[in-house]
């Protein structure tokens, strides 16, 4: 309820201050370019064909992108949790390489990667990769040592360990890890197809920009924010079915 009503009053006050001209009268703009909540929900209505065909292909990028890191996010945690040889080897180099602006390298995918799917898909992975591998990493490192030792007593191999105490343990930082990549997956979407596009709520967004379509550009963000919020919820909800004992 608190966050609701603090949503209401924000936009009252955003409706207000809009709809006499006090923000573009502070900022020095056009009345244009600061529109309404009221003219937001109006372009909403209007666009809703366009920005669903363009919300539906965003979210097929951000759920295959999502889905590339995450395997290959879980993937190289194990082997860093079973190698110490690996996690020294590779660890500092997944850090070094969240230092590397993706928005650069993005032209570069799209020129080796052409204008398809694919470039947007790794600049996705790419930045959704970092804190699915780091919260699995330390969830998997943070187990019990007396819970191992136990196993051990009872004669269980690497794997059944790994498989029975240090995944299940790991499910609730993994998960964390997880909702962190969702909610930064639409930003990575939207510099994808900044770079090269020729649908999606982000070229959507730089289009109507140039164009001054200020109303369908904060529609566009409105869908982007809410389709984001509908993904957090249905992984939150996937981690209480599944992480039972928390």
């Amino acid at each position: 309820m608190l966050p609701a009503a603090l949503v209401g009053v924000l936009v009252g006050a955003w409706q207000v201050a809009a709809s006499t001209g006090a923000i573009a009268d502070a900022l020095n703009l056009d009345p244009i370019l600061v529109p309404s909540p009221a003219e937001i929900a109006g372009s909403l209505w209007q666009n809703r064909s366009l920005l669903a065909e363009d919300a539906w292909v965003t979210l097929r990028e951000m759920l295959l992108g999502l889905g590339f890191a995450v395997l290959f996010g879980l993937a190289a945690a194990v082997a860093m949790h079973l190698s110490e040889t690996v996690r020294i080897a590779f660890y500092p180099l997944i850090v070094a390489s969240q230092t590397i602006p993706v928005i650069a390298i993005a032209p570069i995918l799209v020129v080796w990667f052409g204008f398809g799917i694919g470039p947007k898909l790794w600049v996705i992975a790419l930045i959704c990769f970092f804190p699915i591998t780091v919260n699995t990493l330390a969830g998997l490192r943070s187990v019990d040592p007396e819970a191992k030792k136990m196993m051990r007593t009872l004669d269980a191999s690497r794997g059944q360990i790994l498989w029975r105490v240090e995944a299940p343990a790991s499910l609730p930082q993994a998960f964390s890890g997880v909702r962190i990549a969702v909610a930064i997956a639409a930003i990575a979407a939207v510099f994808a197809e900044w770079v090269g596009a020729d649908a999606g709520l982000g070229h959507l967004i730089l289009l109507d920009n140039a164009q001054l379509q200020t109303a369908r550009v904060f529609a566009a963000v409105f869908v982007l924010a809410a389709m984001t919020m509908a993904l957090v919820g249905l992984l939150t909800l996937a981690e209480r079915r599944i992480v039972t004992w928390r």
